[in-house]
Formats: structure tokens, C-alpha cells, sequence
């Protein structure tokens, strides 16, 4: 399913206006260091799903809607950023440690979780202090790409001349959050990295589970997750 998805995605994608970057069976890809995974998040394996799609050399580029990029794998250099990027996920029904930064948006970051009662899921992080959003995007990476392939044959996604990249809105209009989202009922607007008004977010937190308490801390919880951060940072040695 997961292949049909990206494949469909790619192709809606490259029908728009994406330049799609050519590999040859994988060659340039270069091999996970899984060892380094599973220590890095905790975890004791990976699911198929995630290696074949960072086995597609997708991340040379912004192929995704807003401007996303694919996160390649960790490795010892960028292992520390990659726990950095989770310094967001507050108040999850999972061990915050128990994921991976997947997809990279100019103010979000879209995480795979890796096990567990939620692994498979896609959930989506407002960077920076003061913006406590934690919530899933989509149950599944195939749910998510169809999604964003939804959005292209709307016309809720389109590819920018001017950005070269797809833009998420009404490309002749600008238009409020309802105004938009109101003419597309069937399309997820989580699933794409537009900023989600507060109702509407405090909704979709409650239904994915996510601890309200901890949010509504906010500052404070986010500084326990940031001690845990640098604890395993040190103990790992990064």
C-alpha cells in the first residue's frame, strides 16, 4: 500500500510542476547505520515501511507541500540534531524518545513513530517555545501522502513558479483556514504543515491522546523534555 501511495504521490507531484530527482536503484543512497538508530531511539528495530521509503533517494530536494524535505537517516554527525528536532513533542502518548524526524517543513517537523500502540504514525511539531501543537498528522505514511495526493488533484496544492516548490492555499486568493478548508471537506488539513486554529487543534489533540495537561504547562514541560534531551545527548555521548 505504502508503495502505491508514493507512487501515486510522485506522480500527481511531477504532473504539477515537481522536478523529481532521478536515482538508479537506489545507487547514492547510502545504508542506515541501524545500530546507531536503535540507540539513538531506544527502539530494537525498524519498520520495513520507513527503510524503503529513505531507500528512495527523496531527500534531494522539496518535493512535499510547503516546501518539506525528506530527513535522510542519522548519522554520528547529525545524531544530536536529530534529537534536537524532538525538543517539540510534548505531552505525547508515546515516550517522546520513540521516534524519528521524517519530514522537515520551514516551521513544522513531521516525526515517524517507530514502536508501540502508535508506531506508523505520523505526528507533526510546531518548532520553537510558546507553540505547544503536539498532534498526529495522519495514522500512517500512506495515509499522509494520500492525503497530500488529494490535495494536489483539488488544486488545494499547487507548484509555484516563483518558490519552485508546492504551495498549499488557493493560488488566486488568500483565504482564512475555514474559508479554505471549508470547500475541501474530504482532504485533512493536518495532514499538511499549515498553522491549525486553536478549536480545531485542541480537538484533534484530545482524539490522538495527547497529555492536555502537559500542554497546557507548556514552558514548564517543555523544559523537562529539554533536560531529558541533553541527559541522553551526554549519555550517548553527542
Amino acid at each position: 500500500m505504502l508503495q502505491d501511495a508514493a507512487h501515486r504521490y510522485r506522480l500527481a507531484a511531477t504532473a504539477a510542476g515537481v522536478a523529481w530527482p532521478e536515482r538508479a536503484d537506489g545507487q547514492g543512497v547510502p545504508l542506515p547505520d541501524l545500530d546507531l538508530v536503535h540507540r539513538l531511539f531506544d527502539v530494537d528495530h525498524v519498520p520495513e515501511q520507513l527503510t524503503w521509503l529513505l531507500s528512495q533517494g527523496w531527500d534531494r530536494g522539496m518535493l512535499f507541500p510547503g516546501g518539506g524535505m525528506l530527513e535522510p537517516w542519522p548519522t554520528r554527525q547529525t545524531a544530536r540534531a536529530s534529537l534536537d528536532l524532538l525538543s517539540a513533542s510534548i505531552g505525547t502518548p508515546f515516550h517522546w524518545r520513540h521516534q524519528i524526524p521524517l519530514f522537515f517543513f520551514s516551521t513544522h517537523v513531521y516525526t515517524f513513530v517507530l514502536e508501540g500502540t502508535h508506531e506508523g504514525e505520523i505526528w507533526r511539531y510546531l518548532g520553537g517555545p510558546d507553540a505547544w501543537d503536539p498532534v498526529r498528522a495522519a495514522p500512517s505514511l500512506t495515509a499522509l501522502l494520500t492525503e497530500w495526493t488529494k490535495g494536489i488533484a483539488a488544486g488545494v496544492v499547487y507548484y509555484s513558479d516563483v518558490t519552485r516548490f508546492l504551495l498549499v492555499g488557493d493560488p488566486t486568493a488568500r483565504e482564512t483556514f475555514d474559508d479554505l478548508w471549508r470547500r475541501f471537506p474530504d482532504i485533512d488539513p493536518f495532514a499538511f504543515s499549515d498553522d491549525i486554529p486553536a478549536p480545531l487543534l485542541r480537538e484533534r489533540q484530545r482524539a490522538s491522546g495527547v497529555d492536555l495537561d502537559c500542554v497546557d504547562r507548556g514552558f514548564e514541560c517543555w523544559e523537562e523534555l529539554l533536560d531529558d534531551i541533553d541527559a541522553v545527548q551526554a549519555s550517548l555521548g553527542l
